[in-house]
């Protein structure tokens, strides 16, 4: 077989550690596509992706296209003569880009493939309170998600987990996955297994402002889930209702407590340590939180800073 000679596509952090498990480990990246510089800050100045920054301190090639049909993107993509193609959250390729190289184009995903399709299968699996999740690396297709899988790892999700302990052991699992798959594509053991076609699969749609509201209505442990589940980011919110004030409420740590109880859904009980709310099956304690404008807060300092009536709701 021919030297492999990979283009590598991606842009946050997640896809980092799977370049540089493939630099490291001597492969030839011809080159990077990656997102264009977008601006961020209060200052909105322009903000290099993380797999951008990484390709500039080992000098690999850059292509930071705004269209990815465009003849003069294809035509650069074309000259770099690579023979296998690697993605690692990126965006959706069109059938001139993916269908490009000699030995194809895989992508790694979070999750268990065929569950957990689309853009956010991380923060769905911990919503959706699993106990089991992994990473998949799949060569892409027409569609999305749906190509032929090559390997699967597999990782238990504990209750104390968050989208954000989660997003970084498979990360990490993922990078390990990317590298045996390349092996297994280098020395032409690939197993190409389609996926099931079942019925009964969970997706994992883009998240929402909207689908990160709490709702107090809920059992305790889906509050539970959906918090951990969005917490570092997006991160659930609430409308905090004090008195005469209304103030949006962020919230990233809480622990359960099961109890039966009297209260109302999203009666807020505090003392001068604790913060919790009253919801179906017991109390939800509030933990780190951060009002809007403000830093984020443990319980304790906002009780400090802030004056809670005892008529305070969550809604």
């Amino acid at each position: 077989m021919e030297k492999l000679r990979i283009v590598f596509m991606g842009t946050p952090d997640f896809a980092v550690a799977s370049l540089s498990k493939l630099v490291e480990s001597g492969y030839a990246i011809v080159g990077v596509i990656t997102a264009p510089d977008r601006p961020a800050g209060r200052g909105r100045k322009l903000q290099e992706s993380a797999v951008k920054k990484y390709a500039i301190q080992q000098n690999i090639r850059i292509l930071q296209p705004t269209n990815l049909k465009s003849p003069s993107f294809l035509s650069e993509l074309r000259s770099l003569n690579a023979n296998l193609q690697v993605v690692v959250a990126f965006r959706m390729l069109p059938k001139e880009v993916w269908n490009m190289p000699q030995y194809g184009t895989f992508n790694l995903h979070a999750s268990l493939l065929p569950q957990y399709r689309g853009a956010a299968p991380i923060n769905w699996a911990v919503i959706n309170g699993e106990t089991e999740t992994g990473v998949t690396t799949f060569f892409l297709d027409e569609k999305i998600d749906t190509g032929e899988i090559i390997l699967q790892e597999r990782v238990a999700i504990k209750e104390t987990d968050t989208a954000g302990t989660l997003h970084d052991k498979l990360m990490l699992l993922g990078a390990d996955l990317v590298l045996r798959t390349i092996q297994q594509i280098e020395d032409h053991s690939v197993k190409r297994n389609r996926q099931s076609s079942s019925q009964n699969l969970k997706k994992a749609p883009k998240i929402h402002k909207e689908t990160c509201r709490i709702n107090w209505n809920s059992p305790i442990q889906e509050i539970h889930d959906h918090i951990r589940g969005l917490s570092p980011y997006p991160a659930a919110w609430t409308m905090l209702i004090n008195d005469t004030e209304t103030v949006l409420v962020k919230i990233y740590a809480v622990v359960m407590e099961r109890k039966d109880h009297a209260h109302k859904n999203g009666q807020i009980l505090f003392d001068k340590k604790e913060i919790r709310v009253a919801v179906p099956g017991g109390f939800v304690q509030l933990l780190e939180m951060q009002l809007s404008g403000k830093r984020k807060m443990r319980a304790q300092e906002i009780l400090n800073g802030h004056k809670l009536s005892k008529t305070a709701y969550m809604a």
